[in-house]
């Protein structure tokens, strides 16, 4: 399983990013696709999940605010962040979880950066 994730950069506070993450390889069903963020020097934390299944969870500091949605045609998870702010600065990373097998999938993280 690999996993791509692109759509980060630099954007003012109150601007909107997406993100996407494609997942290519052996995808079981069931799976939860989820989006993480990690500040240096803090621990990783879970921002959003969406089961194969199509249900949804949130932290809820980003609750109203960021979107978890999947094609699941291409297998690609997107967030769509909106009304951001400076402390939602990060590396964000997509995961896949295959609880049947108990793995987990990690791709690489994209810099999120919120700043004047």
């Amino acid at each position: 399983v690999q996993l791509q994730a692109s759509g980060g950069g630099l954007v003012q506070p109150g601007g909107s990013l997406r993100l996407s993450c494609a997942a290519s390889g052996d995808i079981f069903i069931p799976n939860v696709l989820a989006w993480y963020r990690q500040v240096l020097g803090k621990q990783r934390e879970l921002v959003a999940h969406i089961t194969s299944g199509g249900s949804t969870h949130y932290v809820d500091s980003v609750k109203g605010r960021f979107t978890i949605s999947k094609d699941n045609a291409k297998t690609t998870v997107y967030l769509q962040m909106n009304s951001l702010k400076p402390e939602d600065t990060a590396v964000y990373y997509c995961n896949l979880h295959l609880p049947r097998y108990g793995m987990n999938y990690w791709g690489k993280g994209t810099q999120v950066t919120v700043s004047s």
